[in-house]
């Protein structure tokens, strides 16, 4: 898991190597809150996506006839795994058509933010929030976009403030079906 101890000994090595003084007093705590950070942000990097699904994969059975079930602006933060740079303002829609089983709500959201707690590219964050809803939900038929600011774009590089990056991951009945699709595409 997260080895504290050496966070903190490297992020006081990062204060040096850019010129600050790790005992000065705004410093003095950084690299032990930096760690705590670390530790509650990066929180899903020791998990793998099956652990997730069984983790918050409570289900119940649907009723009779059940359509597609939408759960929009489920609102994420993760860090690029090029820059360790904040992906931010991110909203996620996730939808599935339940196959004999519904899964809780919070779930949902659950499995967003717990995918998102890793270094990530937001490309696969959608492909790994589609893989845990079909496990958890046990369908094949998921769909999820992803809309979100990348400050490796926004602080640095480029430095185009208004850049939103959109990613889909369409399983199933999702991929051709464009009524289902229009159900969670970013407006």
């Amino acid at each position: 898991m997260i080895d504290k101890q050496a966070i903190e000994e490297h992020i006081r090595g990062i204060l040096q190597a850019i010129g600050e003084d790790p005992d000065r007093e705004g410093l003095r705590e950084t690299p032990e809150r930096v760690a705590r950070m670390y530790e509650e942000v990066f929180a899903g990097i020791g998990l793998t996506n099956h652990e997730i699904a069984q983790m918050f994969g409570k289900t119940f059975t649907a009723p009779e006839n059940a359509s597609a079930v939408v759960v929009r602006d489920i609102g994420v933060f993760s860090y690029c795994e090029h820059h360790l740079a904040l992906m931010y303002d991110m909203h996620v829609n996730v939808a599935y058509l339940p196959a004999g089983k519904v899964i809780g709500l919070s779930k949902i959201a659950r499995i967003c933010d717990m995918a998102a707690k890793r270094l990530q590219i937001q490309e696969r964050l959608g492909a790994d929030i589609a893989e845990i809803m079909m496990e958890a939900a046990d369908t094949p038929d998921v769909g999820v976009v992803i809309s979100g600011v990348h400050s490796c774009m926004t602080a640095r590089g480029i430095r185009n403030p208004s850049a939103r990056t959109i990613t889909q991951t369409f399983h199933g009945v999702f991929r051709e079906r464009l009524e289902l699709q229009d159900l969670i595409m970013e407006r």
